[in-house]
């Protein structure tokens, strides 16, 4: 199992809860969706379009489970999968705004008694190559022996990732760190261990502090949504639609966290989401204007043009071109898309509890039904 990422397809929050308009301006999008899910034969799907920092409309289609008869709602969780790798990002940003990190710290700076074992080329990594996937970090972890140890380990999370860590930072780096594009959720996770390490506290903690508490995105957890057995929340589905039950076996491991286990709802998820729509001219007292514009600049010449934890392209919005932030997330059993035109103040958000090709299909048709809508 692996998480898998798709690529390319009136401001002023500050810490507030983010905004809803008055639920009779609110648009129901419940019967644009219902076509795509029945189309492309996916349990259920969940959307929402943010403005400036109101969500306009949202809707929601389809069941919790495939063989169920729960209906998948506007408030039901999604697992947002690599989505995740924005709010990471975000975390880092904020250690860097308060001195306890710079953009430039070196693996080596953070973790001095490893750095012996450290391969050379690992030396002078810096966590802005670690965010922005250019440090060499392997793009296939989950083929490596240490993916099956933290998966089975039962210590704290912390040690887990320390040992991804020690396992990738012993070999060489799949590429000279700064000259190519590697997507890697084990730099993320290692990063993570940096945010740990520099503040003593565990990553999950960390997320819950500094985003999930201050934004009030009461439904936010980590791993698959919901009670094992149960229907209480909305379950992943393995390719062909096979329902997995809620716990471990129904999401990635643990201890790559950083890289992609956040559950939410969409209201709360887009309560995120508005910070970064909004943060490039003062919208949020999360992080400074100029720290948002450097989380979505990508390093010169990147190609793909990634930045961090969002892919970044020019699109069609409105009949114009725009720039556009972009970022799916996959444990391969759901996919979550998020769709931002800062330019535009609009954002779409898109869950679906399955991940395979149909789930994209959908979830790509959905997109351009709702960017139509939104026009």
């Amino acid at each position: 199992m692996k998480i898998t990422h798709v690529l390319g397809l009136a401001i002023g929050l500050g810490l507030c809860v983010g905004a809803t308009a008055s639920e009779a301006d609110v648009h129901n999008l419940d019967a644009v969706l219902k076509p795509i899910v029945e189309k492309y034969k996916v349990p259920g799907m969940v959307a929402a379009i943010i403005e400036g920092d109101q969500v306009v409309a949202v809707g929601a289609a389809g069941v919790r489970k495939l063989g169920g008869e729960e209906p998948f709602t506007t408030d039901d969780q999604i697992h947002i999968g690599s989505d995740t790798k924005a709010m990471t990002a975000t975390l880092i940003a904020m250690l860097v705004e308060e001195g306890k990190l710079k953009w430039s710290t070196t693996l080596a700076d953070v973790f001095p008694e490893r750095a012996k074992k450290m391969h050379p080329d690992w030396r002078k990594v810096t966590v802005e190559q670690l965010v922005t996937n250019r440090a060499g970090a392997p793009g296939q972890i989950e083929k490596d022996p240490v993916w099956l140890k933290i998966a089975t380990t039962r210590g704290p999370l912390p040690e887990a990732r320390l040992q991804m860590l020690d396992a990738v930072i012993a070999k060489k780096p799949e590429a000279p760190p700064g000259t190519k594009f590697i997507y890697s959720n084990a730099g993320f996770t290692m990063a993570g261990a940096i945010a740990e390490r520099v503040t003593g506290k565990p990553w999950e903690d960390l997320i819950r502090e500094r985003l999930f508490e201050p934004l009030a995105m009461s439904s936010a957890g980590f791993g698959a949504p919901g009670t094992p057995g149960k229907e209480d929340q909305p379950w992943g589905h393995r390719p062909g639609g096979k329902p997995m039950s809620p716990g471990p076996r129904a999401d990635n491991p643990a201890a790559i966290g950083p890289a992609g286990t956040v559950h939410c709802s969409v209201g709360d998820w887009a309560k995120f989401v508005e910070n970064h729509l909004n943060g490039e001219e003062g919208g949020s007292k999360l992080l400074k204007a100029e720290t948002f514009k450097k989380l979505h600049t990508p390093p010169a010449g990147s190609k793909p043009a990634y930045a961090m934890g969002w892919g970044v392209e020019n699109s069609d919005v409105g009949g114009k071109k725009g720039r556009v932030l972009r970022h799916a997330g996959s444990n391969t059993m759901w996919l979550a898309i998020a769709w931002i035109a800062p330019d535009d103040h609009f954002a779409i958000l898109i869950g679906c509890n399955q991940g395979d090709d149909a789930a994209h299909k959908a979830c790509d048709a959905a997109l351009a039904a709702l960017i139509k809508e939104h026009k």
